[in-house]
Protein backbone atom coordinates (compact mmCIF):
# COMPACT_ATOMS: atom_id res chain seq x y z
CA UNK A 1 0.00 0.00 0.00
CA UNK A 2 1.70 3.41 -0.74
CA UNK A 3 -0.47 6.66 -0.77
CA UNK A 4 2.69 8.76 -0.54
CA UNK A 5 1.54 11.80 -2.30
CA UNK A 6 -1.57 13.40 -2.24
CA UNK A 7 -2.58 16.44 -4.44
CA UNK A 8 -5.12 18.53 -3.41
CA UNK A 9 -6.12 22.26 -5.56
CA UNK A 10 -3.02 23.95 -3.43
CA UNK A 11 -0.96 21.13 -1.41
CA UNK A 12 0.94 17.95 -1.86
CA UNK A 13 0.71 15.67 0.98
CA UNK A 14 3.59 13.38 0.82
CA UNK A 15 6.91 11.67 2.67
CA UNK A 16 9.18 13.41 4.61
CA UNK A 17 12.60 15.01 3.19
CA UNK A 18 16.01 15.47 4.76
CA UNK A 19 14.96 19.29 3.67
CA UNK A 20 12.25 19.17 5.44
CA UNK A 21 13.64 18.97 8.60
CA UNK A 22 15.43 22.34 8.88
CA UNK A 23 11.80 24.11 8.04
CA UNK A 24 10.49 21.52 10.47
CA UNK A 25 12.54 22.56 13.37
CA UNK A 26 11.95 26.31 12.88
CA UNK A 27 8.31 25.90 13.15
CA UNK A 28 8.63 23.49 16.36
CA UNK A 29 10.73 26.51 18.26
CA UNK A 30 8.34 29.02 17.34
CA UNK A 31 6.17 29.53 21.27
CA UNK A 32 3.03 30.40 19.36
CA UNK A 33 3.16 27.21 17.19
CA UNK A 34 3.81 24.94 20.01
CA UNK A 35 1.77 27.10 22.71
CA UNK A 36 0.00 24.21 23.37
CA UNK A 37 2.32 21.65 23.92
CA UNK A 38 4.51 21.65 27.03
CA UNK A 39 7.39 23.25 25.34
CA UNK A 40 8.97 24.13 21.99
CA UNK A 41 11.24 21.45 20.30
CA UNK A 42 15.02 21.99 19.47
CA UNK A 43 16.61 20.44 16.56
CA UNK A 44 17.42 16.65 17.42
CA UNK A 45 14.12 16.22 19.08
CA UNK A 46 12.18 18.08 15.77
CA UNK A 47 14.22 15.76 13.59
CA UNK A 48 13.29 12.46 16.13
CA UNK A 49 9.85 13.30 15.32
CA UNK A 50 10.07 14.00 11.44
CA UNK A 51 12.10 10.82 11.34
CA UNK A 52 9.82 9.04 13.11
CA UNK A 53 7.15 10.19 10.98
CA UNK A 54 8.70 9.50 8.00
CA UNK A 55 9.29 5.81 9.18
CA UNK A 56 5.36 4.97 10.05
CA UNK A 57 4.68 6.07 6.45
CA UNK A 58 7.28 4.01 5.05
CA UNK A 59 5.86 1.44 7.27
CA UNK A 60 2.08 1.68 6.43
CA UNK A 61 2.05 3.72 3.53
CA UNK A 62 0.48 6.72 5.46
CA UNK A 63 0.91 8.53 8.69
CA UNK A 64 1.31 12.52 9.50
CA UNK A 65 2.53 13.67 5.89
CA UNK A 66 4.92 16.33 5.50
CA UNK A 67 2.88 19.11 3.75
CA UNK A 68 4.24 21.31 0.49
CA UNK A 69 2.97 24.14 -1.29
CA UNK A 70 2.34 22.89 -5.22
CA UNK A 71 3.39 26.63 -6.55
CA UNK A 72 6.14 27.57 -4.28
CA UNK A 73 7.13 24.18 -3.29
CA UNK A 74 7.85 25.26 0.07
CA UNK A 75 7.66 22.79 3.56
CA UNK A 76 4.46 24.14 5.38
CA UNK A 77 4.18 21.80 7.83
CA UNK A 78 2.23 17.73 8.74
CA UNK A 79 -1.23 17.23 8.18
CA UNK A 80 -1.90 13.42 8.64
CA UNK A 81 -3.26 10.09 10.42
CA UNK A 82 -1.94 8.63 13.63
CA UNK A 83 -2.34 6.06 15.73
CA UNK A 84 -1.89 7.21 19.05
CA UNK A 85 0.82 5.28 21.59
CA UNK A 86 -0.77 6.24 24.66
CA UNK A 87 -2.91 4.82 26.74
CA UNK A 88 -6.09 6.78 26.34
CA UNK A 89 -9.61 6.39 27.17
CA UNK A 90 -11.25 5.82 23.54
CA UNK A 91 -7.44 3.65 22.60
CA UNK A 92 -7.61 1.94 20.37
CA UNK A 93 -7.95 4.22 17.60
CA UNK A 94 -6.95 6.46 14.53
CA UNK A 95 -6.63 10.75 14.83
CA UNK A 96 -6.74 13.13 12.83
CA UNK A 97 -3.33 15.92 13.29
CA UNK A 98 -1.55 19.07 12.12
CA UNK A 99 0.93 21.77 12.36
CA UNK A 100 1.66 24.65 10.54
CA UNK A 101 4.29 27.18 10.16
CA UNK A 102 2.95 30.22 11.28
CA UNK A 103 2.99 32.15 8.55
CA UNK A 104 0.96 29.66 7.02
CA UNK A 105 -2.42 29.82 9.09
CA UNK A 106 -5.37 31.44 8.07
CA UNK A 107 -5.42 30.12 4.63
CA UNK A 108 -7.13 27.25 5.00
CA UNK A 109 -4.59 25.42 4.45
CA UNK A 110 -5.15 22.85 7.12
CA UNK A 111 -8.38 22.34 6.44
CA UNK A 112 -7.72 21.86 2.90
CA UNK A 113 -4.85 19.07 3.80
CA UNK A 114 -7.13 17.53 6.83
CA UNK A 115 -10.14 16.51 4.13
CA UNK A 116 -7.39 15.16 1.97
CA UNK A 117 -6.52 12.83 4.87
CA UNK A 118 -10.17 12.03 5.69
CA UNK A 119 -10.35 11.03 2.50
CA UNK A 120 -7.66 8.52 2.91
CA UNK A 121 -8.75 7.33 5.90
CA UNK A 122 -12.62 6.69 5.30
CA UNK A 123 -12.21 5.93 1.10
CA UNK A 124 -8.71 4.15 1.12
CA UNK A 125 -8.01 2.24 4.33
CA UNK A 126 -12.30 2.19 5.36
CA UNK A 127 -11.95 3.46 8.53
CA UNK A 128 -15.16 3.03 10.58
CA UNK A 129 -14.39 6.07 12.60
CA UNK A 130 -11.80 9.18 12.76
CA UNK A 131 -11.06 10.91 16.04
CA UNK A 132 -9.26 14.33 16.82
CA UNK A 133 -8.66 15.64 20.42
CA UNK A 134 -6.39 18.90 21.63
CA UNK A 135 -6.25 20.80 25.16
CA UNK A 136 -9.55 22.59 25.88
CA UNK A 137 -8.32 25.73 25.20
CA UNK A 138 -6.78 25.10 21.84
CA UNK A 139 -9.74 27.37 20.30
CA UNK A 140 -8.40 27.09 17.11
CA UNK A 141 -7.73 23.37 16.16
CA UNK A 142 -11.40 23.06 18.39
CA UNK A 143 -12.53 25.14 14.86
CA UNK A 144 -11.06 23.25 12.54
CA UNK A 145 -12.15 19.98 14.08
CA UNK A 146 -15.52 21.58 13.49
CA UNK A 147 -15.04 21.97 9.74
CA UNK A 148 -14.06 18.86 9.12
CA UNK A 149 -18.09 18.27 10.25
CA UNK A 150 -16.49 16.55 13.53
CA UNK A 151 -18.57 16.76 16.44
CA UNK A 152 -17.65 17.04 20.25
CA UNK A 153 -17.88 13.90 22.53
CA UNK A 154 -19.96 15.31 25.43
CA UNK A 155 -18.52 12.23 27.54
CA UNK A 156 -15.35 12.10 26.10
CA UNK A 157 -13.11 14.72 28.17
CA UNK A 158 -10.49 13.65 29.13
CA UNK A 159 -6.78 14.05 31.16
CA UNK A 160 -4.30 13.74 28.74
CA UNK A 161 -1.30 11.23 30.41
CA UNK A 162 1.33 13.41 28.78
CA UNK A 163 0.77 16.57 30.22
CA UNK A 164 -0.58 15.45 33.26
CA UNK A 165 1.68 17.70 35.26
CA UNK A 166 0.79 20.72 33.53
CA UNK A 167 -2.50 21.95 34.82
CA UNK A 168 -3.41 24.16 32.08
CA UNK A 169 -2.84 21.52 29.18
CA UNK A 170 -4.01 18.18 30.86
CA UNK A 171 -8.03 18.76 30.34
CA UNK A 172 -8.37 17.34 26.62
CA UNK A 173 -11.50 17.51 24.55
CA UNK A 174 -12.22 14.57 22.10
CA UNK A 175 -14.45 14.97 18.82
CA UNK A 176 -14.98 11.97 16.35
CA UNK A 177 -16.11 11.21 12.95
CA UNK A 178 -17.59 8.62 11.72
CA UNK A 179 -17.47 6.62 8.37
CA UNK A 180 -21.23 7.34 8.00
CA UNK A 181 -21.09 10.98 8.72
CA UNK A 182 -18.37 12.15 6.55
CA UNK A 183 -20.16 10.17 3.44
CA UNK A 184 -22.93 12.12 4.26
CA UNK A 185 -21.08 15.44 4.20
CA UNK A 186 -19.11 14.13 0.83
CA UNK A 187 -22.51 13.74 -0.77
CA UNK A 188 -23.97 16.84 0.79
CA UNK A 189 -20.80 19.06 -0.87
CA UNK A 190 -21.07 17.65 -4.01
CA UNK A 191 -24.71 18.31 -3.95
CA UNK A 192 -23.81 22.20 -3.66
CA UNK A 193 -21.38 22.42 -6.03
CA UNK A 194 -22.12 24.41 -9.17
CA UNK A 195 -22.02 22.24 -11.93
Amino acid sequence: MQYLEIATQRLVLRQWREQDFAPFAALNANPEVMAYFPDVLDRPQSDAMASRCASLIAERGWGLWAVEEVISHRFIGFVGLHIPTYDLPFTPCVEIGWRLAREHWGQGYACEAAQAALEIGFHELALPEIVAFTTVANRRSRALMERLGMQQDSHGDFDHPAVADIPRLRPHVLYRLDRQRWLQQVEERTILQPG
